[in-house]
């Protein structure tokens, strides 16, 4: 997700966003063929033709290529759940956000690569190591929000659990929907993970 200005994103930006692109639908189809920890960045550099040095300008090391900008769509999805309304349940909430997080990544072209992305990320330790970190940054950003529009005592478990739950509903929505073959959407599978875990009191 690039910054924009009050106008849209710059050419610039559209033209760096198109190279992104272009580097992770290469580096996904390496990965898918030989496996991630096989595939080098100078394998992918140069099946996208340029360097090494070159690749590092867009993607710090090759395992961002598949895990992506968590701390960007993270204080997406945190500013989608502030813009929600305070008297609304905070489970529906922090659907909501997601949701909005999912249409975000529709709207990048993201999702059609998701497939492969998560078939990959799954497949490799270092990975699922970066899917922990990324809900522990979310957590934290998310945490305090929930926190705040709940009553009570206990607060700060109570927000720390529900929001822990509601990003193990998201990873189980993306995992399965990477490894089924049907027409079922992300959204359709997020939905019902949150259906079964939603407070009943």
């Amino acid at each position: 997700m690039s910054s924009t200005t009050s106008s849209g994103p710059s050419l610039r930006e559209i033209g760096r966003d198109a190279v992104r692109a272009r580097i992770t639908e290469i580096a996904l189809d390496l990965f898918a063929e030989h496996g991630f920890e096989k595939v080098t960045v100078d394998q992918i550099a140069a099946a996208a033709g340029m360097s090494g040095r070159t690749f590092h300008r867009y993607f710090p090391a090759k395992e961002d290529v598949v895990v992506g900008e968590p701390e960007q769509w993270g204080e997406f999805v945190r500013d989608a759940f502030a813009a929600r309304p305070a008297d609304e349940p905070v489970w529906d909430s922090l659907l909501a956000s997601f949701e909005a997080f999912v249409d975000l990544l529709a709207q990048n072209g993201r999702v059609q690569r998701g497939k492969v992305g998560m078939r990959v990320l799954v497949s490799t330790a270092s990975l699922r190591a970066r899917n922990l970190e990324k809900h522990q940054l979310w957590g934290r950003m998310l945490v305090p929000l929930v926190a705040a529009r709940l009553p009570d005592d206990d607060t700060a478990l109570r927000a720390e659990i529900i929001v822990q739950a509601a990003l193990a509903c998201l990873d189980v929505a993306f995992t399965t929907w990477a490894n089924v073959d049907d027409d079922t959407t992300i959204s359709e599978l997020l939905e019902r993970s949150f259906a079964m875990l939603r407070p009943t009191g």
